[in-house]
């Protein structure tokens, strides 16, 4: 498959494109700048979706929901699962900080540390570190007739005492499903829509971290500490 500005194709400056209507999305003008993270939810909307689909293979009545990794796409798939009603927990690296007070302003519960430690089986786990340990660690959590479902890209971490029959015993014993999702299609784009148009645009705001101008775009990609989501902002909304 081709993405624009994700696999094989450049991306699109903003003031100087045009595209054919069928490919245009609308979102709720109160939204202004923060209309740039319908891209992110769709990623997170469309995983849920595809954890939902898999949960009807049998009676499911999922209530817990544990994201790990407290980035835009963590952060998203928290909202999401806030609006869809679950009890959700994020999990992360950081201690303190502003990705714990957003998990907190959620009405979500916070943890750092290791995944092993959270203090229940999760029903749901949407992973969106790609750290392999975090993901060994998940598939060793995941509650009995759970889903993990796979949203982060990332390599590393093999750990020689939990091997890949191990997992699948595990799954196979626990009735469990592990799902990878990517590429989300039009109606996620429209279900994304809805779900910022939902939310609270002060919680919503804090999610953006820096706003640089395209001849910063260099410092753009430098991380620091701090950082959420980096926008490039090309004019004043």
């Amino acid at each position: 498959y081709t993405e624009r500005g994700i696999k094989q194709i450049h991306g699109f400056m903003s003031e100087r494109w045009r595209v054919e209507p069928e490919y245009a999305m609308k979102v709720d003008p109160s939204l202004g700048l923060l209309g740039v993270l319908l891209e992110p939810t769709t990623v997170v909307v469309k995983a849920l979706e595809q954890v939902a689909a898999v949960g009807q293979r049998s009676f499911w009545n999922p209530k817990t929901v544990l994201v790990t990794g407290a980035g835009p796409i963590g952060l998203l798939a928290a909202l999401v699962a806030k609006l869809n009603g679950k009890q959700v927990h994020v999990l992360d690296r950081v201690e303190a900080g502003t990705k714990p007070d957003l998990v907190r302003a959620l009405g979500a519960t916070y943890h750092s540390g290791s995944l092993l430690d959270v203090g229940f089986d999760p029903d749901v786990i949407v992973e969106c570190t790609g750290v392999g340990s975090v993901l060994a660690d998940a598939v060793q959590k995941i509650g009995a007739g759970g889903i993990l479902c796979l949203t982060g890209v990332g390599g590393g971490g093999h750990p020689a005492s939990y091997t890949v029959a191990d997992i699948a015993a595990k799954m196979v014993l626990n009735n469990n499903v592990l799902v990878g999702s990517v590429n989300a299609n039009k109606r996620h784009w429209y279900k994304a829509s809805q779900a910022l148009a939902e939310a609270d645009r002060a919680w919503l705001g804090r999610l953006i971290t820096r706003r640089e101008k395209p001849e910063r775009f260099q410092q753009a990609l430098q991380r620091t500490p701090d950082d959420i989501k980096v926008v490039i902002q090309f004019s004043e909304a």
